[in-house]
């Protein structure tokens, strides 16, 4: 009976993650760009900008870029680590130029998203804030379409509770510990009659207690270790890659050219270009939108938050969070992988990864080892805490209850406190499927809407050139 249930979650979820959710994503960052005349490109370096200095006098409850860093806790995860080694072991080094550009496409689509958010939010006399894709679907499109907004906040709330941002992060944590400190099961536990290492008991304690002191205190506790957290984890982690690109900085040329080979079938045997051009693309666009979850509509739930008035300005912010993700924190993993050669010599996820940096890195292979677990670390914990407020916000638009998102809060700690003891195959599919679904009614909203961001994104640069003048 599981096996076939499980079976059948894995079918639902190639069916989500399938060729028309990427033609969707894709097409509709197609339509963004053009619509927004590349803004993406052209207003890189002003977003750039914005992202470090906040807008005076704005309203919200948290800075743009406390807002960023919610948004980026969530999305800087094990994806940029294990998502990045297994496109490339699926697809090739050319999965990696098809990341770089579902990405390009996704920063319009999150510019997007992070505009509307602020346009439609919902602000309480008490300074609350909510906002995202259900608030812009119901007062943006109208309230014909509060069904599709439901659609999204129900599929969000179960994304979160159930594997997301629980279960399968902290069980990454736990493994990635025991097979540092315990990897042979020398030191056991009995647990329910199960044995458990210790190292996964210990560490599973510990990041419960760490979770649940920082998502009690709310979105702007949430924030604040953000703000810490995420610009550390991810400077820290491009620092140890440039060490690894550094010291191969002769194998760049030939990696960068392997890598847009490979993307066009250009490496490939006679005849099978095309087939292996089209592998690359699935599992490069696909890892690319898992990874910065552009288009998801994710990211504008912490952007809502934002303290500012210019909802174009917010959007720009947004946007930077799919180039810190992708374009840089997973090219550093895809060129550490490719010039080091690990991702044909028969491994698998972290492995790959692993190895590279045991292969490029000038420690011992047991530090490289201990520097990724530190990093997996990080980046699975702030996922947890970035998508527990996700998935609060979406269960307080469909409920209306505080009472109901507080008991939820608790039901989140818990299913962390267990996530290290539980099977996270079929958890995960199922998280993947809810995560995909959110995809759709925002998807659907981002076309409605695309001509009020064109129009708002006007209007802002208009206003700016006027005082420049």
């Amino acid at each position: 009976m599981f096996e076939s249930l499980n079976d059948w979650i894995i079918r639902v979820d190639d069916i989500v993650w399938g060729l028309p959710l990427i033609i969707l994503v894709m097409g509709v960052g197609i339509l963004l760009t053009f619509r927004l005349g590349g803004l993406q490109i052209r207003h890189l370096p002003r977003a750039l900008k914005y992202m470090v200095k906040n807008e005076a006098g704005g309203t919200g409850e948290v800075t743009s870029f406390g807002a960023l860093c919610t948004a980026l806790s969530a999305t800087i995860g094990t994806g940029n680590i294990v998502g990045v080694a297994t496109a490339i072991v699926a697809g090739g080094p050319g999965a990696l130029f098809w990341m770089w550009i579902a990405a390009l496409l996704g920063m319009a689509t999150k510019y997007s998203e992070g505009l509307l958010a602020i346009k439609y939010r919902v602000i309480e006399p008490d300074g609350h804030v909510l906002g995202g894709p259900f608030y812009y679907i119901e007062n943006g499109m109208g309230k014909n379409w509060k069904w599709l907004a439901k659609l999204f906040a129900l599929f969000g709330a179960m994304a979160g509770l159930f594997g997301i941002g629980t279960i399968t992060q902290i069980n990454g944590i736990t493994s990635a510990a025991k097979n540092f400190f315990d990897a042979n099961n020398e030191h056991m536990i009995s647990i329910f009659g199960t044995q458990y290492s210790i190292a996964v008991v210990i560490t599973g304690l510990i990041v419960t207690i760490c979770v649940a002191l920082v998502i009690i205190g709310g979105l702007k506790r949430i924030a604040s270790v953000s703000e810490i957290i995420v610009p550390f984890m991810a400077i820290i982690y491009v620092l140890v890659c440039l060490v690894i690109l550094v010291g191969n900085f002769t194998k760049i040329p030939d990696a960068i050219v392997e890598v847009v080979a490979s993307a066009f079938g250009l490496r490939a045997a006679a005849g099978g270009a095309l087939g292996a051009m089209i592998v690359a693309m699935q599992k490069g666009v696909a890892r690319g939108i898992f990874s910065n979850e552009s288009g998801l509509g994710s990211a504008p739930i912490a952007a809502a938050a934002a303290k500012t008035n210019e909802p174009a300005r917010q959007g720009l912010v947004t946007m930077t969070g799919t180039f810190i993700d992708t374009i840089i924190i997973c090219t550093m993993t895809g060129l550490s992988i490719v010039i080091t050669g690990t991702w044909n010599i028969g491994l698998v996820g972290v492995e790959v990864t692993t190895r590279a940096f045991q292969e490029g890195l000038p420690f011992a292979p047991a530090v490289s080892a201990f520097i990724l677990m530190i990093c997996l670390v990080f980046f699975a914990f702030t996922t947890i805490i970035g998508w527990n407020y996700y998935s609060e916000r979406c269960l307080e638009y469909l409920t209306k209850s505080m009472k109901l998102v507080l008991i939820y809060r608790w039901l989140y700690i818990f299913a962390v406190f267990i996530g290290p003891y539980m099977t996270v195959a079929a958890v995960w599919n199922l998280a993947d499927i809810f995560n995909g679904m959110m995809a759709f009614p925002n998807l659907i909203a981002l076309i409605a809407l695309s001509g009020v961001v064109a129009k708002e994104t006007r209007d802002y640069f208009t206003r700016l050139k006027k005082q420049t003048l």
